[in-house]
């Protein structure tokens, strides 16, 4: 009996790397979520390659179950003030385009709802940690 579990669907270690590069090459030069990366990662391949192996590795845990990932995304997300609940939707659609042009369409389709429903626990998380104490959540 093996304790290694199959994947969450479809894809390769290598179709999540391609997926990766192609979302990050795209990031890079978005009007909006550009500028919003370049406050945490310099636009050097000394940054981004090893920034692109670790979201590559949080994907491959998330899906193929490997375990090359240690990290916490929430906490990263909510450690970086520039980061709004707001730039989650661009951020979606621009993955979910890079998935769309990379993968075949049952992959896509799989790789987003797992995308969107991880974008909507940060988006949700920042949502509560920087609402004002006096006041109740924004649930929009």
């Amino acid at each position: 009996m093996s304790d290694t579990l199959p994947p969450r669907f479809d894809v390769t270690r290598t179709d999540i790397e391609r997926v990766v590069t192609l979302f990050y090459k795209r990031i890079r030069s978005h009007p909006t979520l550009g500028p919003v990366f370049a406050q945490s990662i310099p636009n050097t391949s000394e940054a981004w390659v090893p920034h692109e192996a670790k979201i590559a590795n949080f994907w491959a845990n998330a899906i193929l179950y490997e375990r090359s990932y240690s990290g916490n995304p929430m906490a990263v997300h909510m450690s970086k003030p520039h980061v709004h609940t707001d730039h989650f939707p661009i951020w979606l659609d621009l993955f979910e385009t890079s998935l769309r042009d990379t993968l075949r369409p049952d992959q896509a389709d799989s790789f987003n709802a797992l995308a969107r429903r991880i974008g909507r626990g940060l988006q949700m998380g920042l949502t509560f940690q920087r609402a004002a104490p006096d006041r109740p959540p924004n649930l929009i």
